[in-house]
């Protein structure tokens, strides 16, 4: 009987779960869980000793105002952490990443301006996530991504002003969304947050306090109904323009091409230039208001209107060229295959000019006619010949250079 007892005495005073430091109180859940309660216990540090195998640590309406890589390395087996109503104003990066068991994370009444989203990655468990009634004002783009068992998210009471785009399409769980009382700017950027509002099956609690605080006009507006007619995603089409019909191949030729947008805001202009031998990313006008070039941008003149210019077109300017129109809801591209036959690539080798080829009905598109293969993904071929009797150097003068449009992966679609 004595080597019983001392066995059950030995056991207990080893026992890991009974392990709990003095400002606290333990006892074991029906479901065996282990509780370390520890709120209301004036706490500036989460406190030492706790036993490993915790999974309910309750440090609520305390005086922390810290979190470091260190504070819960003593409990890698937590399911639910509670730190609501502290005065936590930084969390170091690496304190939840170890939490791999983690399902309930309740961060709310504190005083966070930043948060270590990164430490979420690990967390795919997660499904309470309680931010609510801090100072953040943003999150990083993918912040959430990978939380695919995350149920309910609070990001209420913040000074949220917009939303990356996509934001919570990661979240294939997500049943509830609080983001009432944030002063959301909404601006165009945040569209897409009605979009999905309208679509989802997410429940958003007090939508209809989830306001707009700018712009001016659409202040105390909810943010799921911005009008539509606000925000229109981009268009964009391209007309193209050869050289003047009294040009010769002596004067160069000039490949000039227009992008005409629309939308709401009036979208910028980018181009995307792909060669054999270089590609070149050119975000706004390459032209200045007086007409020069800008400094190192005189091979492709952009003008701010949404013509490209490229003078003395050769065989090293061939590729393509592709127009985007960039605003506040999208982004929207058309793209045109350029070729010059006439020098070491001769025209017999590429397609023949065929004004009825791959268009039902025999229309064709004349020089200035838009080239919009919306929606299809066709990119246009424009091929400059040069006639073989130019090439072999016999009337220069008197020649003329025509254009021949040439139809690339499937229809041309002329309007």
């Amino acid at each position: 009987m004595r080597p019983l007892l001392g066995c059950l005495v030995l056991v207990t005073l080893l026992s890991p779960s009974l392990a709990c430091p003095s400002p606290c109180s333990c006892s074991t859940k029906k479901n065996g869980r282990l509780l370390a309660e520890c709120a209301y216990r004036d706490l500036r540090d989460v406190p030492r000793g706790l036993s490993p195998n915790v999974t309910i640590l309750t440090l609520s309406a305390n005086r922390l105002g810290h979190l470091s890589r260190a504070s819960l390395a003593e409990v890698p087996e937590l399911q639910s952490l509670w730190l609501g109503y502290n005065h936590i104003a930084t969390v170091e990066l690496g304190t939840f990443s170890a939490l791999l068991q983690l399902k309930n994370l309740d961060l709310s009444h504190n005083r966070l301006a930043e948060f270590p989203w990164q430490d979420l990655r690990n967390l795919s468990a997660l499904q309470i996530l309680k931010l609510s009634n801090n100072r953040l004002a943003g999150l990083p783009r993918g912040a959430l991504h990978g939380l695919r068992e995350l149920r309910s998210l609070w990001l209420n009471d913040n000074e949220l002003t917009t939303l990356a785009q996509g934001t919570f399409e990661a979240l294939p769980a997500l049943a509830q969304l609080q983001l009432f009382h944030n002063p959301f700017n909404c601006s165009c950027k945040l569209f897409w947050l009605k979009e999905w509002a309208d679509s989802t099956s997410v429940v958003i609690s007090r939508a209809g306090s989830t306001l707009c605080a700018a712009p001016a006009r659409l202040r105390g507006r909810a943010v799921t109904d911005i009008p539509g007619q606000l925000c229109v995603a981009p268009s964009a089409q391209l007309t193209y323009l050869s050289s003047p019909a009294d040009a010769t191949p002596r004067d160069g030729l000039t490949l000039t091409l227009h992008c005409s947008v629309a939308g709401s805001p009036p979208p910028e202009i980018h181009w995307q230039i792909r060669t054999s031998g270089r590609r070149v990313d050119i975000r706004g006008p390459t032209v200045a208001r007086d007409g020069g070039a800008k400094p190192g941008r005189q091979r492709f003149l952009a003008f701010k209107n949404g013509t490209m210019a490229i003078p003395n077109f050769s065989k090293e300017d061939e590729g393509t060229y592709t127009c985007l129109a960039v605003n506040d809801v999208g982004i929207r591209d058309v793209s045109v295959n350029v070729a010059l036959a006439g020098s070491g690539n001769p025209a017999e080798e590429l397609p023949r000019d065929d004004p009825h080829a791959g268009h039902p009905g025999g229309h064709s598109c004349a020089k200035g006619d838009e080239l919009d293969p919306s929606g299809m993904g066709e990119k246009l071929v424009i091929v400059y010949h040069v006639p073989r009797e130019v090439r072999s150097g016999a009337g220069a003068a008197e020649s003329r250079i025509r254009v021949g449009i040439l139809l690339a992966l499937g229809l041309l679609l002329c309007w």
